[in-house]
């Protein structure tokens, strides 16, 4: 799996972060990087299917479940070629991208942790994620505030400033109904991370 040198080579990457440099030293990312991320996505797929069966781990090298290491830089003023992190995505079966609902693993050198969720979903997911919990508001705060949830997870994501158009103000879960993102975050230590039994400590 992931050792302290799949991590040195992130820390690296973020000091020399060009096209130069990375075609030099790709066997490094294959090695410490794609390698680790595609056995431990393999070794997550019978796991998922114990509790997740809609949701996928595809441990192909492009195009699956661990994500791009070139950044899209179209519309960012930041123009550095390539992600100084892993990401590790395990969406629902008919999702498409990154939106979909989905169980998501980042690791860097400042900052590791598991996520499940939605990130960004589109304009009618979004809607009907709002008005479930706009009609549901009891169970979505025992879900929300139960025990062996908030002993582990932390809920995450933009929010917008005002309540979104078509709810009141002064609904009960407004604050909830303004998240733009519903998603929740769990920290992990780079022992975790860096441990052999990183995938059995995830079942």
């Amino acid at each position: 799996m992931f050792t302290r040198a799949s991590i040195k080579f992130l820390d690296d990457l973020a000091a020399n972060n060009n096209r130069i440099w990375f075609e030099e030293n790709r066997s490094q990312y294959e090695a410490l990087v794609r390698a680790p991320a595609l056995a431990f996505i393999s070794e997550m797929s019978p796991v998922l299917k114990t509790f997740a069966p809609h949701f996928r781990a595809d441990p192909r090298k492009t195009g699956g479940s661990l994500m791009r290491v070139f950044r899209d830089t179209r519309f960012s003023r930041d123009k550095t070629p390539y992600k100084t992190n892993i990401g590790i995505q395990f969406r629902h079966a008919v999702g498409k991208d990154v939106h979909a609902p989905g169980f998501y693993v980042h690791i860097a050198s400042d900052e590791c942790f598991l996520a499940v969720g939605c990130w960004h979903p589109d304009a009618d997911s979004l809607a009907r994620i709002r008005d479930w919990m706009a009609c549901n508001p009891e169970q979505w705060f025992a879900a929300r505030d139960h025990g062996s949830f908030v002993g582990t997870w932390t809920l995450s994501g933009d929010s917008l400033a005002r309540p979104p158009r078509g709810y009141q103000a002064d609904h009960e879960a407004i604050e909830d109904l303004k998240r733009k993102d519903f998603i929740a975050i769990a920290a992990l230590s780079l022992d975790e991370v860096t441990s052999q039994d990183l995938g059995r400590k995830q079942k």
